[in-house]
């Protein structure tokens, strides 16, 4: 489907979205929602621009996709925007948009700061509203459904499909979980997310009906007397037993999302156990590297690519099963990166173009890559490059995918002449991480969804299509952590 063709629509309107400021009263409110500890849904407010009903959402090529539409941002003057131009705050902190698209619409009073048109070079005073109109193009998600595991008066457990957002957020809006359960379950359904899972992490979710049922849930997860059990699928032949890795992780970028292992890092804890290990069913065959042209694979390492390129001879993949102790963002997928097993499609965290060589493997001090090597080579991902894992598969890889991962098109829309994205490729929906497990550590109650298709044996190989009980991953910490025995 070409970036500017869409089903033929009106143009609607939605409710304006208020954030609050750093210095809002209110701060702390927003601090729990990006936490996403019992924090109800974004209230839907009438205003003169009402949502459509029902939502513009269609399907097609297996992706859900929402009607392009016009939305107001609103938004206190930030602390750290105080004393800035307001074009240099929007090119800086708004990265979907081009410098020159933010100039225009600030010249032509599509941005109004407290109602009232000003030129680019304004500055921000602590107090200012910050308004603006866009139309609005939110990129497509899987059309696969939320499944509901268990529901009761007090909770649903949802088997939440990967590369869908929790929450609005960035570019999303109705393509989210709360938007895509609220348009089943009616426009007066409030939604109390108990704990967070990453846009393109599958599994259990845990949806609080009302708030004490969601203050119960998260104080539980808090006090760690919960047990979450993952499982996800890495490059090679992981090691036999349990595995500890107990290093701190950095968050060296929180703009882009980004960390890694640092000795001055905040606390991290995970146990790993190997569920499985697949060899390769043929004689192996390379994904053509970021550097080499042409569509066909590579040829057979020789001595010297293996030396350059050593993720590449690991054969094969392990299906991993990952008790984390800790909550640290992207945490799994750090560890498994720093023990040279990373997560065989992760888009970050197994790219050779962001990591070098090593794709990061037992780099605590940065030696080989540095962060700003590391900040400038993944801020070009999906501007000018395929965010693409750059992994060993048992299988050439399929070029069509890598044609259809998103970055620019180079197109603009026929409405506000924004630059568009192409659709985004089967890699940048899916993680293979998937949130397996939750239950109470003394018992009482436990879910479990089931594994993935991409857990599952492959055709030709016998291994094990669900997983027992955790005794072995707890009892390898059972000392150091006794609230999970």
């Amino acid at each position: 489907m070409s970036p500017t063709t869409a089903p033929s629509a009106t143009a609607v309107a939605i409710p304006e979205l208020e954030s609050l400021s750093l210095d809002s009263p209110q701060s702390a409110t927003e601090t729990a929602a990006t936490d996403r500890l019992a924090t109800p849904a974004r209230p839907v407010t009438p205003t003169q621009f009402d949502p459509p009903n029902p939502v513009p959402y269609y399907f097609e090529d297996g992706l859900r996709r929402v009607t392009p539409y016009f939305y107001t941002y609103k938004t206190w003057c930030k602390e750290r925007w105080r004393g800035r131009e307001l074009l240099d705050v929007f090119e800086s902190e708004f990265r979907d948009r081009t410098p020159a698209y933010y100039k225009h619409a600030i010249e032509t009073g599509q941005v109004f700061i407290d109602g009232k048109v000003v030129t680019p070079n304004y500055v921000l005073r602590n107090g200012n509203l910050v308004s603006h109109t866009i139309h609005r193009h939110e990129p497509p998600v899987s059309a696969a459904p939320v499944t509901i595991l268990h529901e009761d008066d007090d909770l649903i457990v949802i088997n939440k499909p990967s590369g869908i957002p929790i929450h609005p957020a960035g570019r999303y809006n109705y393509n989210c979980i709360l938007e895509i359960m609220r348009v089943e379950r009616g426009p007066e359904w409030v939604a109390y997310p108990c704990h967070r899972l990453d846009r393109l992490t599958s599994g259990i979710m845990f949806i609080a009906k009302h708030p004490k049922s969601a203050e119960r849930m998260s104080s539980q997860i808090k006090q760690r007397s919960v047990r979450k059990e993952y499982i996800a699928r890495v490059i090679g032949n992981f090691p036999d037993g349990e595995v500890v890795c107990n290093q701190p992780i950095l968050s060296i970028s929180p703009k882009l999302g980004l960390n890694r292992i640092r000795a001055d890092g905040k606390a991290a804890k995970t146990v790993f156990k190997k569920l499985a290990y697949y060899p390769p069913s043929e004689p192996q065959v390379l994904p053509p590297s970021a550097e080499t042209p042409g569509d066909g694979p590579d040829p057979p390492l020789d001595s010297a690519e293996a030396t350059s390129r050593p993720w590449a001879g690991k054969k094969g993949y392990s299906i991993v099963r990952c008790l984390p102790l800790t909550g640290r963002t992207h945490q799994l997928r750090v560890h498994l990166q720093h023990l040279g097993h990373p997560i065989q499609n992760d888009p970050i965290y197994a790219n050779q173009k962001v990591w070098g060589i090593n794709l990061g493997f037992n780099d605590p001090n940065a030696l080989e890559n540095s962060d700003e090597d590391i900040i400038a080579r993944l801020d070009r991902m999906g501007k000018q490059d395929v965010a693409d894992a750059v992994a060993y598969h048992d299988e050439m890889v399929d070029q069509y995918y890598k044609k259809r991962a998103e970055k620019m098109s180079g197109e603009l829309c026929e409405v506000c002449d924004t630059p568009l994205y192409t659709d985004p490729g089967k890699q940048e929906l899916s993680l293979w991480l998937h949130s397996l497990r939750y239950e109470d550590a003394g018992g009482s109650w436990s879910y479990v969804s089931p594994l993935p298709d991409w857990a599952l044996p492959p055709p030709g190989f016998a291994g094990p299509s669900e997983v027992g009980n955790l005794d072995d991953l707890v009892d390898a910490v059972k000392d150091e952590n006794p609230e999970l025995a």
